[in-house]
């Protein structure tokens, strides 16, 4: 069970990806992937795509969504999975949480043009592919056209983080509302991509503990930003807290992704994979 293909944190042009949904089912599915879901932030649109262009391929599908979380004083993102996307609750609170976004995308502009870097709010529009998801993505793909940087990496390191002129954070849901949503829509919530989180010891015990406190099952052990000390690290953390671990991409791009959909390794023999709860969800192949 642990040595299936799955991949099950990617994003499309609904949110801060490049590709279409259908477009990323047919990735996935020539890379060999045997589950997929799309997880666009805080947006479920383009599940229905994907719903389709998966069942066209024969490949296993689940629904899925990424959303912003404030803990501690950080951004957080948690994985819902193999929910019911019509629940009326999810849906609320998905559109609770992307409200906000363009004044932040307007403040984030206007933080760039006090060092020189005028007209980015329009620049970054032509990037999206949701008027209400205006994100750091889109901004940094402007400022890589333009020859500020060289790539987005480089532009979130010099820009969008905390401390630089193009940061300006955000208040999300609360970790306890994004859980009950998935939960409460059927669904299976998982803590995506740990590593990423500046958090000290105490603040990232806090994280797990209250997110299982609320009814989470999961954590990204594999996925696009964890290196080998990070895939060890959550390993013993999913053994510790009694977590179901999942792999995914996190793709967005073939340009500036770091893997690609289906390329990561397999997940330890030790572990319970979280798609023992989800292959009975999942769309027939």
């Amino acid at each position: 069970m642990h040595l299936l293909n799955a991949d099950l944190h990617s994003h499309s042009r609904f949110s801060d990806g490049t590709l279409s949904p259908a477009a990323l089912a047919r990735r996935a599915h020539a890379n060999g992937v045997e589950l997929w879901a799309l997880t666009d932030h805080d947006e479920i649109d383009g599940l229905a795509e994907a719903a389709a262009a998966a069942s066209d391929l024969g490949l296993g599908f689940v629904t899925g969504v990424e959303i912003s979380v404030t803990f501690a004083g950080e951004t957080v993102h948690i994985v819902g999975l193999g929910f019911d996307a019509g629940d009326t609750q999810l849906r609320a609170g998905l559109l609770r949480t992307r409200g906000g976004r363009q004044a932040r995308a307007q403040a984030m502009a206007d933080g760039l043009a006090q060092v020189g870097l005028k007209g980015a709010y329009e620049g970054a529009q032509r990037y999206v592919g949701n008027p209400d998801l205006v994100s750091r993505t889109h901004f940094a793909r402007w400022l890589v056209e333009t020859g500020v940087c060289p790539d987005t990496h480089a532009v979130f390191r010099r820009y969008l983080t905390e401390g630089k002129p193009g940061f300006v954070p955000h208040r999300w849901a609360g970790l306890g509302e994004a859980v009950r949503w998935i939960t409460g829509a059927g669904g299976v919530a998982v803590i995506a991509h740990p590593g990423r989180y500046k958090f000290s010891v105490n603040e990232e015990y806090a994280l797990f503990s209250e997110f299982k406190a609320h009814g989470g099952r999961g954590v990204e052990v594999l996925t696009g930003s964890h290196g080998q000390a990070d895939t060890g690290k959550y390993t013993a953390m999913a053994q510790e807290f009694g977590l179901l671990a999942s792999r995914g991409s996190d793709f967005h791009s073939p340009e500036e992704s770091r893997i690609d959909l289906g390329r990561l390794p397999d997940l330890a023999g030790t572990l319970d994979p979280v798609w023992t709860l989800l292959l009975e969800r999942a769309q027939a192949a």
